[in-house]
């Protein structure tokens, strides 16, 4: 498909809620969200009617629905092959633009689609969302928070038909509310045997630090948008985003980044280190520097800095991996962070789905070493992660991708709500510390609809 762009300058606003909003009933409507006010979003990213969507089922097996593309019958077993043929078969002949994305992939992928990767699982499946759901996508509109401006990107016939979508008055949506409050799946009794069983795979030698996780769950009635705006209202993230499909919908409030390429060079930002934010400036500050003086939270994040320096080695030339940035304090409106930077530099023969595929899921959120953390996470967790620690983002034709960890995300399906919280596991965790570091990561996200 030879697709000619035009780049329009629109009038800026520093709100894309009020554009995605004129398109949010349109079929295949995204939005990758900044989180503004937070200082380090700059770009907002919105589409909607995607000439094909892509889709993995449970069981692994890729599928596209589109009117125009009939991808080769082996490519099924093959998601991130699939993906490739589907970014492929958009040719964009004008590349050349600072913005990052001209068209390409929009949409998650799921952590149980790295689990397919590597392990079988035995676990529950209460949530029925693909395993990975993605877009391809020849249009959108960027807001450049830095520079203060925004554009279309879009054919001609794409840029008048957007035109027209946005002069129609948003249709009405309906108020959200939860039915009832939200319940854990474990329950502290349940959490402290897996925690137990955790530190005995530890003393074993199976493993460094395992990233255990519960889900939470309640139901709901109304539109998942209006709890989307809650939520951002409440804690705005640089690497948030909102898609909705039938009865599904999912709504990600990430403050981490997973990874980023652009002109082959490739970044990711591990968080490993939580404390809450406190009631006073005091408090605040002193739980700060309880985290910034962690042995233990800084021993976490080491290990998933040499896990991810591993991960990233695979694809990128030899020599290239650095990192500018260890162990940086970073506060959120509900908690403190430690953050990590590791970089290098693509080798030419691999393109950012590669990378991507190398090195998901992100090992931030499973363990050390990462596949036999994932078999523990497998035995130990009740249920599928879907969405939850997976990753939304896009990749874009020119070779430039940009995905967060989809921590602090909720996933909706057929009027029941699930969101996930967890912590790394180590030597000298704590039982009660650790449960504890599960409530706290969610609690900003659960008060905010409550």
């Amino acid at each position: 498909m030879n697709q000619a762009l035009t780049i329009t300058a629109l009038p800026y606003s520093p709100d894309p809620l009020g554009i995605f909003a004129g398109l949010r009933a349109r079929p295949g409507a995204v939005l990758l969200d900044s989180g503004r006010p937070i200082a380090t979003g700059r770009f907002d990213i919105i589409s909607s009617d995607p000439l094909a969507t892509l889709e993995v089922a449970h069981h692994g097996v890729a599928s596209i629905a589109s009117d125009q593309l009939n991808p080769p019958a082996h490519l099924a077993n093959d998601a991130f092959a699939l993906q490739q043929w589907l970014l492929d078969q958009l040719n964009i002949p004008n590349k050349t633009s600072e913005l990052p994305f001209l068209g390409g992939l929009i949409g998650y992928w799921g952590y149980d689609l790295g689990r397919t990767l590597s392990i079988q699982s035995s676990q529950a499946c209460p949530v029925t969302l693909p395993q990975s759901r993605l877009g391809l996508y020849d249009w959108c509109i960027t807001l450049d928070h830095m520079a203060q401006q925004a554009w279309l990107i879009a054919t001609p016939q794409r840029r008048e038909q957007v035109k027209s979508w946005l002069t129609k008055t948003p249709e009405p949506t309906s108020a959200f509310t939860l039915t009832n409050t939200f319940k854990a799946e474990l329950s502290h009794t349940q959490y402290v045997a897996r925690f137990n069983a955790v530190q005995r795979y530890i003393r074993a030698g199976d493993c460094y630090q395992i990233n255990l996780a519960q889900r939470f769950y309640a139901d709901y009635q109304g539109d998942e948008w209006q709890a989307y705006l809650q939520l951002r209202k409440a804690t705005p993230t640089p690497y948030s985003g909102f898609m909705a499909w039938g009865d599904k919908a999912v709504l990600s409030l990430s403050p981490e980044r997973f990874i980023q390429c652009s002109n082959g060079e490739v970044e990711t930002r591990p968080i490993k280190g939580t404390r809450p934010r406190g009631a006073t400036l005091e408090e605040d500050q002193a739980l700060a520097a309880q985290l910034l003086s962690s042995t233990k939270d800084r021993a976490e994040n080491v290990m998933i800095v040499d896990l991810l320096r591993n991960d990233l080695g695979r694809v990128c030339q030899p020599g290239s991996i650095r990192v500018p940035q260890l162990c940086r304090l970073e506060s959120y409106p509900n908690v403190h962070h430690l953050v990590s930077v590791v970089q290098g530099t693509l080798a030419g023969n691999y393109t950012p789905l590669a990378l991507l595929k190398a090195a998901f899921p992100g090992g931030s959120i499973t363990g050390a070493p990462k596949i036999r953390a994932m078999q523990i996470i497998d035995e130990l967790e009740p249920c599928q992660r879907s969405v939850y620690c997976g990753s939304l983002g896009y990749v874009d034709v020119r070779g430039s991708m940009d995905t967060s960890i989809a921590i602090r995300t909720m996933v909706a399906e057929a009027g029941r709500l699930h969101v996930w919280g967890g912590g790394g596991l180590v030597a000298d965790s704590q039982a009660d510390e650790e449960y504890t570091e599960t409530l706290d990561k969610i609690r900003h996200l659960i008060g905010a609809l409550e």
